[in-house]
């Protein structure tokens, strides 16, 4: 079995997955740690449906040192598999964005990155229950993740 293999996380497909509803602005709650936002605090990202059914993608976070707000933007194309995008923050790659979950009313998401390296908790506001952590908790054990890795950056 070969590395990439070992580490692939098999997302089911969502089929009444609306990007339309996805969009807007989501706070991060909690993450694996990675190089692009190491160090990050008050992350969020804010998703724009364009007129060419392509969809910006604005990421935004605090970095305490230096002290200033750092910001990566991207443009992100729906697939056929309606959950999963292929966002590219530089033309010619383009990263795996999965939505592994998303609740009814659309507040709560979790988000893979099509392996055991990254995955993202998401939600509408910057500080959701503990139930509904547990509950966006619960969904990345299923899927193979080791959430006592997760951090937690401050969205204070």
């Amino acid at each position: 079995m070969s590395c990439l293999a070992r580490h692939k996380v098999d997302i089911p497909a969502l089929p009444d997955f609306n990007a339309a509803r996805y969009m807007g602005s989501w706070y991060e709650i909690a993450r694996l740690n990675h190089p692009f936002e190491k160090g990050l605090e008050r992350v969020s990202a804010c998703y724009t449906l364009r007129p060419d059914g392509k969809i910006t993608v604005v990421n935004r976070g605090f970095a305490p040192d230096p002290g200033r707000w750092k910001e990566a933007k991207a443009i992100a194309v729906q697939t056929p598999v309606k959950n999963f995008l292929k966002v590219y923050f530089v033309p010619l790659f383009g990263g795996r964005y999965r939505v592994a979950y998303v609740d009814d009313d659309y507040t709560l998401a979790v988000v893979s990155g099509g392996n055991l390296r990254y995955l993202w908790l998401m939600a509408r506001s910057a500080h959701p229950t503990p139930v509904q952590i547990e509950s966006m908790l619960d969904v990345a054990r299923r899927l193979g993740y080791d959430t006592s890795k997760l951090i937690y950056p401050a969205q204070e």
